[in-house]
Parts: structure tokens; sequence; C-alpha cells
């Protein structure tokens, strides 16, 4: 399947919605911002004017399409797509380090510091990690 490059999204042009199909976006005046006529929802212009992602004040994470000239794609970030490997490979670090303590692996107090600083690391990085999901 051939993916077509993403358009620079035009503020004085009527789109279709990306969620109901029969619904048309309608640029809302003196925003960067459209509305739905079908479904109600706004749809701000990100990045530059390539991406529109949906306002949501109920839904945790955000949607964001792409105008590739006839139809919308689901725009992705990087970090969405490498999520479960990061968040596995953080998992087993700790799950090493935690062994790795409790087998007396560590007997200097300068390696137990330094275990215990890259252990808190590890888990303030899985702390925004799900705050940011």
């Amino acid at each position: 399947m051939q993916t077509q490059k993403a358009q620079k999204i035009d503020l004085s042009v009527d789109y279709p919605c990306p969620c109901h199909r029969r619904g048309n976006l309608t640029p809302i005046a003196l925003t960067e911002a459209f509305g739905c006529n079908r479904c109600q929802r706004i749809f701000v212009v990100q990045e530059s004017g390539y991406v529109i992602e949906e306002l949501s004040a109920n839904y945790p994470y955000k949607k964001a399409w792409r105008w590739t000239g006839n139809q919308w794609s689901t725009a992705h970030s990087g970090l969405g797509q490498a999520y479960l490997p990061l968040t596995l490979i953080i998992i087993l670090g700790i799950v090493f380090l935690m062994l790795f303590i409790y087998l007396g692996g560590f007997k200097e107090p300068a390696f137990q510091a330094i275990a215990a600083l890259i252990l808190s690391t590890m888990l303030v990085l899985m702390l925004w990690l799900a705050c940011r999901r």
C-alpha cells in the first residue's frame, strides 16, 4: 500500500470530518481550528500546518490526522510506535538491577549509590511515560 505525502492544511477550505464521513470541517473564524458540523468536535492545526489534532477534555490520548489530498490518514508520533519496546526494556532493566542488588552484587557503597540512581532514573522515566500517554 502506497502512502501519499501529507499536504499543508489550508485554513480557508472545508474538509471532510476524519471521525464522521458525512460531516464537514469548517474553519472557525480568527483561529487555527476547524469545527465539524455533524459531530460538533473541534480540531486544531498542529505541526506547521500539516496535522490536525482533536481537542477533547475527556479523552487522554490525542488523536491526530494528516491530509493527503483526498482523505485523512492517522498521524502517529515517533514515541508512540516505540512505546511498548521502551517500556519492556525499562522494566527488564529494573528487574535486573533489583535482582543484582538482592543477590549482593554491589558490595561497595559507591556502586550501591550508582545502582540506586539508575533505578530511580528508570522509575522516573516509567512515571513520565505513563503520565505522557
